[in-house]
């Protein structure tokens, strides 16, 4: 299973060696930390696919990790093992009423833990809790997460598509067209990180569909600089003719069309501008807003 980025929270270099040099071999891509209060802030802050926690950490422990991590819309769903020395039935079930998601005593088969985590990420997406492509929440957290806001003020709503997707995916096929959903993916997080908050909201609505929600007064930036990165790094992903040329062509029916590069049409809204009376509301509000700026 590549590219899946594994946040090991442990402060046992022995341990922590082990399961980098294994992970690193999978072609895993693996973030550690020994503290409890640096997980929490790089887990929110880009979101890793699982979390392998020790419970027993030189600051705050594993639970309180887990609880902080469950409490915050972007890490809510992210699969948790914890990993530790504590076999006590009560410290099993403590992790478990926590959130966590498994949970297996040291020492242990590097092995069962691999499949431990291949199944809770495997579980993660049957339940539709993330997208598999790019990893971020999907519809049903999305949904979730609209029916909190909806009652506050002061937050903005970005439909976000991209176009000639399809037709980039057609002509360079699906593995290239899941690196483009994981570069917006990760160019969307770091936006929202720089500009917004940690509490703004990336998800995967399906397809080339994306949303951003931030606060209103951040979001014209958050436009601003998604479509300037955007822009500047997506024909990287198309061969040098296509680059050079500024367009592709692709073959259909025996005849050849021109197609753009792939570009971003993003609509917004917010509570400021509309009184909503439902979820379904919000979304094809700012999908018409999406429709009219890409026509303009």
């Amino acid at each position: 299973m590549e590219n899946v980025r594994l946040m090991i929270v442990d402060d046992e270099p022995d341990i922590v060696s082990m399961l980098q040099i294994y992970f690193d071999r999978k072609q895993y891509g693996v973030t550690i930390t020994s503290r409890g209060e640096d997980a929490v802030a790089k887990a929110i802050e880009n979101p890793p696919d699982l979390i392998i926690l020790d419970i027993i950490l030189p600051d705050i422990d594993g639970y309180e990790v887990c609880r902080r991590l469950r409490h915050n819309f972007r890490t809510k769903f992210v699969p948790i093992i914890f990993l530790t020395q504590k076999n006590d039935r009560k410290d099993k079930l403590q992790g478990l009423e926590m959130g966590a998601d498994d949970y297996i005593t040291k020492p242990f088969d590097i092995e069962e833990l691999q499949l431990r985590i291949q199944n809770a990420l495997n579980r993660s997406e049957r339940e539709s809790f993330t997208d598999a492509q790019s990893r971020l929440p999907s519809v049903r957290i999305i949904e979730d997460y609209l029916r909190q806001v909806i009652k506050t003020s002061g937050w903005s709503f970005m439909d976000i598509h991209i176009n000639e997707y399809q037709s980039f995916k057609e002509k360079y096929g699906f593995l290239a067209a899941s690196d483009v959903l994981r570069f917006i993916a990760m160019t969307m997080q770091e936006v929202c990180n720089e500009f917004g908050s940690v509490d703004d909201f990336v998800g995967h609505a399906g397809g080339e569909n994306f949303v951003i929600i931030t606060q209103e007064d951040v979001m014209q930036t958050v436009y601003t600089e998604l479509l300037a990165r955007f822009n500047k790094d997506i024909a990287t992903y198309y061969n040098f003719t296509d680059r050079d040329q500024g367009f592709m062509m692709l073959e259909k029916n025996g005849e050849e069309e021109q197609h753009n590069l792939m570009t971003l049409s993003i609509g917004t809204v917010s509570p400021s501008q509309y009184r909503f009376a439902d979820i379904r509301e919000i979304t094809e509000i700012a999908a018409d807003e999406r429709k009219k700026a890409a026509a303009a």
